[in-house]
């Protein structure tokens, strides 16, 4: 038995909005047996541009029952059987939440009849519910209301229910099939296709742009994951309609999937990404001469296009790391801006302090430059080597100095201990601190997987 639903409301996702009406026709396999239909008080305002194009309007629903008082109804119509819906997710998510608040728990397998169109009819210039009862010749006199898309809807699974010579329906019905639970344009060869190996995986809107980067340990597991459960919010119901294309990368680890997915967010910049856009180096350690000549460090904030000595998680990493060098190589705290009092200077060197002119520029300067250099020096030059894409290759990461150069992959048969021999191998990307940071800890847990580079 299918229960066959149609609902208007008063917006795109169901944790924010009210059902304006509702209809659902019981389908026995062959023809429509019962229906229900009614209208529902929202106990919200109607948007304009909803009545506009529903035409239910405020005062229609007024008088109408809210959703509690017929969720008694719905929910024993529904119940135990299999709900069809146009873009079934959209329909689901709001009846089981509103069913929820009413205390009743849904729990249904789903079939949509755009995916099924998609399957069963193959090649159709639009699978919307309008422009395919138009082609199919199905009448629908009640366009955008609960019970002419309901009746409409019922008629073309009919046709779909009598055209499925390869079995689509069953299949989608069968057990571990994802076919229910996967948004309405992503064809489900798009899912098949993905392997259980680590990677970079890529959505796609209907013009083929990137609007979602992800990574995964897994590509087929988490790619799938994205589609479970039923959270009815407006950012995830409009993620899923967007969604029309998976692609992806294989990556020979999960670091290597990690950093790629950081890189890719920055290049593509797409529109339902949103942590790693925020992340940015917090601060950094500068060097500038002032107008008398005297070369100066300075801890500030992160600034585009400059270029930084090193970088910082936080402003206290930064003022450490300063104390160090004014400390190990005799600098002037008030010319690194650590002391900002107009007391006497607080260096080593006491009296003969550049901050009053005493200590030559040439000298102080050279101080400046060893610290600088040394600090240089003290990062680090490393690559990791680990698993491959196939078992005759190694994936390879090498950090610069400090810094994330690049990656790729190497022969098992290549040495990898001439960085120079190496580099042509590898791709070079941009980095920052977030890549940086979780190289860094990765080769601190696994040194057996590190190849370090003499300075």
């Amino acid at each position: 038995m299918y229960a066959i639903v149609d609902i208007e409301t008063t917006g795109g996702h169901a944790s924010a909005n009210g059902i304006t009406e509702i209809a659902i026709c019981i389908h026995d396999g062959k023809k429509v047996i019962k229906r229900f239909q009614s209208l529902v008080n929202p106990l919200r305002e109607i948007p304009v541009y909803i009545s506009a194009l529903t035409g239910i309007t405020n005062e229609m629903v007024q008088k109408a029952p809210p959703f509690e008082d017929v969720a008694a109804d719905v929910y024993h119509l529904i119940h135990g059987k299999i709900f069809v819906a146009h873009n079934v997710n959209f329909d689901y998510s709001f009846v089981r939440y509103h069913l929820a608040a009413a205390g009743y728990d849904l729990q249904c397998n789903k079939l949509c009849t755009v995916r099924l169109g998609r399957k069963i009819l193959p090649g159709l210039p639009s699978y919307s519910l309008g422009r395919l009862c138009k082609h199919l010749g199905i009448d629908n006199e009640s366009r955008h209301r609960a019970g002419g898309d309901a009746e409409a809807t019922a008629e073309l699974f009919t046709l779909l229910l009598n055209s499925d010579s390869d079995g689509h329906i069953k299949m989608a019905l069968k057990q571990g099939s994802k076919e229910q639970l996967l948004p309405p344009n992503l064809p489900k060869k798009d899912l098949d296709q993905l392997p259980y190996m680590p990677g970079v995986y890529y959505f796609h809107d209907q013009k083929g742009k990137v609007i979602y980067v992800g990574k995964a340990k897994s590509l087929k597991k988490r790619v799938s994951s994205h589609f479970t459960g039923n959270n009815p919010g407006l950012q995830r119901q409009e993620f899923l309609r967007n969604i029309h294309q998976v692609t992806y990368q294989v990556c020979g680890t999960e670091l290597i999937a990690f950093v790629l997915e950081a890189i890719e967010i920055k290049r593509l910049w797409p529109k339902y990404n949103r942590s790693l856009k925020r992340f940015e180096n917090a601060y950094c350690l500068y060097a500038f001469e002032d107008q008398r000549g005297y070369l100066r460090l300075a801890v500030d904030k992160y600034r585009k296009y400059s270029d930084p000595i090193y970088t910082c998680n936080s402003l206290l990493d930064g003022y450490n790391l300063l104390n160090k060098l004014i400390e190990n190589f005799e600098l002037c705290p008030k010319l690194c801006f650590i002391q900002k009092n107009q007391d006497l200077c607080a260096s080593v060197a006491g009296s003969s302090c550049a901050c009053e002119g005493v200590e030559s520029v040439e000298d102080y300067n050279r101080k400046v430059n060893t610290a600088i250099d040394q600090l240089k020096q003290a990062l680090p030059t490393y690559a990791i080597r680990d698993e491959g894409r196939t078992g005759d290759e190694h994936s390879c990461i090498l950090v610069e100095k400090g810094q994330f150069y690049g990656m790729g992959y190497i022969s098992h048969y290549f040495d990898a201990d001439n960085i120079q021999q190496l580099k042509n191998y590898l791709t070079p990307y941009p980095g920052n601190d977030y890549i940086k940071n979780i190289v860094s800890n990765y080769a601190s847990r696994y040194p057996d997987r590190m190849v370090v580079f003499a300075s």
